[in-house]
């Protein structure tokens, strides 16, 4: 592009991105925040593009710029909806953008689709699970799953995470959506003395971390580590803890700062997930670019566990979990297995590939 030609202003929203930017503040993200964050990092390398990150209050500056991202901080959580609303209003204005494009079901949602309406801007939504895509959200939630409905209705585009999710979503809400996979660096994969089972995410509900203590305690020989951040208003956090740090074999721990989760997976012989439900969970890549299987009680997007040889989905049987786990372990059959993923990642989750087809999609709209 020409010096002198308009760039392409993006902005992106993810309140509880902030984290990923700034290591030192501790605090709690989840796979949302990572997939805009990688998106938004990498589109910002391209001289083409001005990118902005509406997040919200953690101490910072009212505005600065990090890794060529223009950072700008709106709601604090401390304080009402009402405020947060407004401040957020006020940061999406800052921003100035053409583009705006936010990652799950929320009040921002909502508020950034009306601001788009309003100001003539094209809205971007992004889904971040398999709940807003096959109606179970618009069952669960009379009057949000209206406004949903029409914030989706109201989007420029629509992006979702994998083909499943694209057909249901048009079948639910009749909207077309484009398949495009999370996008991750793909650092060299190093190799480590794998010793441990392993879990990571947030003790949100629809997770079932608990069952992730079953199955360690059904396994006394084998080592387990559980990372997992409190979720939002989890009340029942201390108590799993608790339950966690009675298990002999289980090692708990909160948290791991973002750049330093990579050594986490290269010591795992495998990354269990006990999700209910979710889009395509950014630890399975995580899992992937570090040669680590996957074994997944219910999710298996467009079936890529199977049909990529990267690890086993158990459909939902917690004894079937235990028993492939223990069948995965013998003979070390998970190495190649873990190398399978590997070639899976670097084909399918290459941020530096994945980037240019939103910015082919990005000038399109601009």
């Amino acid at each position: 592009m020409n010096k002198n030609a308009t760039k392409i202003k993006v902005c992106f929203i993810a309140p509880k991105a902030y984290p990923l930017f700034n290591p030192k503040v501790a605090a709690v993200f989840g796979g949302a925040e990572v997939d805009l964050y990688y998106l938004a990092t990498e589109l910002a390398k391209d001289d083409n593009f001005e990118v902005a990150f509406i997040t919200a209050d953690y101490g910072q500056e009212q505005c600065e710029t990090i890794e060529n991202v223009k950072i700008i901080k709106t709601a604090d959580f401390k304080k009402n909806v009402v405020s947060g609303g407004l401040r957020v209003w006020r940061g999406l204005r800052q921003a100035d953008a053409g583009i705006y494009m936010i990652k799950t079901i929320s009040p921002g949602m909502f508020l950034t689709a009306l601001f788009c309406r309003l100001k003539r801007k094209a809205f971007v939504y992004r889904t971040s699970n398999t709940n807003s895509c096959d109606g179970t959200y618009l069952r669960q939630h009379s009057l949000s799953g209206r406004l949903y409905k029409w914030a989706l209705r109201s989007a420029a585009r629509v992006f979702v995470q994998n083909r499943t999710d694209r057909e249901n979503l048009e079948t639910t809400t009749g909207v077309r959506a484009i398949a495009i996979p999370n996008g991750h660096r793909l650092a060299p994969s190093k190799q480590a003395r794998r010793d441990t089972i392993l879990w990571v995410g947030r003790s949100a509900q629809i997770k079932r971390p608990e069952l992730f203590v079953d199955l360690a305690e059904k396994m006394p020989e084998e080592h387990f580590t559980m990372i997992c951040q409190r979720a939002t208003g989890d009340d029942n956090f201390k108590s799993l803890a608790d339950r966690a740090a009675k298990t002999p074999n289980l090692q708990f721990v909160e948290r791991v700062d973002f750049d330093k989760i990579n050594a986490c997976f290269q010591k795992a012989k495998m990354l269990v997930n006990t999700s209910e439900a979710e889009g395509f969970p950014n630890t399975f890549i995580q899992a992937a670019v570090n040669e680590t299987p996957i074994l997944s009680l219910n999710v298996n997007p467009d079936g890529f566990l199977d049909d990529c040889d990267c690890g086993a989905c158990c459909n939902g049987s917690m004894n079937r979990l235990a028993e492939t786990l223990k069948s995965l372990l013998e003979d070390n059959k998970y190495v190649n297995i873990g190398k399978n993923a590997r070639t899976y990642a670097e084909k399918n989750h290459n941020v530096t590939t994945i980037v240019e087809r939103y910015k082919k999609l990005f000038a399109e709209l601009a």
